[in-house]
């Protein structure tokens, strides 16, 4: 996939209006010593959505997290995510394509839920103190559930509960995992990769995984994603299904109390051999930024069938690739452009973080963000020795 090449800009508008776009993602821990703090933030926003988790413990079980991070980066040659680079790489190619089309009216300003100085509270000010009035909030992940766009939408509402009210007008883009550009750039990229390593084996012979985030069943009526995670999943095998019949959704499940998504990207490969793979191949469609998910946990699924012998191949997610940050950008220019042409701005009350989604609804429901439930440790085992917790 092609990077994209940014220009740096100075920011002026000569007094039009101008739009400010909150790209929002997760942001992964770069110094170990903010493991804890990491940790502590996603046990309280995510976890305790659906596991009961006494207040008092937050802080101890956020510290032992912390530890088992540190030991498991350690082990794989002080690894260190590049999640926060990808990302800075995303945004800069989202704003690069929105300000070919509407100039320098609109910026693009990146926010990690669990990373200072990028929480969204944090950026909320920065757009403020920069004049902005109409703002997108816009979080770049794959599937809409209450770990994702939800709550992005709860940060959102909590930082503007402390203000005054400086907006005047807001959209919201919440995900784009029915977006039909997305799963025919994966099919092709992943095609043209499987190809290209392909080896002796005809392509009835290679099982490819689509990879999921894992969901939890059961989320206290919250929406977690698993309905949009197969729409997904069903789109992109049927791009590839003619030149590759061998294909199964697998999900990244966490070891996290309560029923969890199957099979899990172990179980889907198993039975890809039993169909009679040779090769296997995982993909990652949930996924649209490296992380130490995609990484670190597909690597020890991966080592399992290396020592039986099995070829693996592990494909990268979308990352930076050019046409995916011209594609994102392309989903958002109508809003954009909705706001620059207001006229009379009427203030808006801030957006519920129940997340009702009252303009985005698939199949007659509504919901609450993407599937990404993980405290940097949710208790992600790996069978050997390794508690991932995330």
């Amino acid at each position: 996939m092609n990077q994209i090449e940014i220009e740096d800009k100075t920011f002026h508008t000569n007094g039009k209006p101008k739009v400010a776009v909150l790209l929002v993602g997760y942001g992964e821990v770069e110094d170990y010593a903010n493991f804890a703090d990491y940790n502590e933030s996603a046990l309280r926003l995510l976890t305790a959505k659906f596991v009961t988790i006494p207040d008092s413990l937050f802080f101890w079980v956020a510290k032992v997290l912390s530890f088992l991070d540190k030991r498991e980066w350690h082990s794989h040659g002080d690894f260190v995510s590049p999640h926060n680079r990808i990302f800075e790489g995303q945004r800069a190619g989202i704003e690069a394509s929105l300000q070919r089309r509407f100039g320098e009216q609109v910026k693009v300003f990146k926010s990690f839920n669990f990373c200072k100085p990028f929480l969204p509270e944090q950026v909320l000010q920065q757009i403020r103190s920069e004049g902005f009035e109409r703002v997108i909030l816009y979080p770049l992940l794959v599937v809409d559930s209450v770990f994702t766009s939800g709550l992005a939408l709860q940060q959102f509402n909590e930082a503007l509960s402390h203000q005054d009210r400086w907006i005047k007008a807001m959209r919201y883009l919440p995900s784009f995992f029915d977006a039909k550009d997305y799963h025919k750039l994966l099919a092709e990229s992943f095609q043209q990769s499987i190809q290209q390593a392909q080896g002796p084996y005809p392509s009835s012979q290679v099982g490819v995984i689509l990879m999921n985030h894992g969901c939890p069943i059961d989320a206290r009526g919250f929406t977690t994603g698993v309905d949009e995670s197969v729409a997904l999943y069903e789109s992109v095998r049927a791009e590839m299904v003619t030149h590759y019949p061998l294909i199964s959704i697998g999900w990244l499940n966490h070891d996290t109390p309560g029923k969890w998504t199957t099979p899990d990207v172990t179980q889907a490969a198993k039975n890809l051999l039993h169909l009679g793979a040779k090769k296997l191949v995982f993909a990652p469609i949930g996924f649209c930024t490296e992380n130490h998910e995609t990484i670190l946990d597909v690597a020890h699924i991966l080592e399992k069938f290396d020592k039986d012998g099995v070829p693996c191949q592990h494909l990268p997610c979308v990352n930076e690739d050019a046409t995916f940050c011209q594609m994102a950008a392309q989903w958002i220019e109508p809003l954009v452009g909705e706001l620059l042409n207001v006229s009379e701005l009427a203030e808006q009350s801030p957006v519920h973080n129940g997340h009702s989604h009252s303009e985005h609804s698939h199949n007659g429901h509504s919901h609450n963000g993407h599937a990404h439930p993980h405290p940097h440790k949710q208790a992600h085992s790996h069978g050997d020795g390794h508690t991932h917790v995330h």
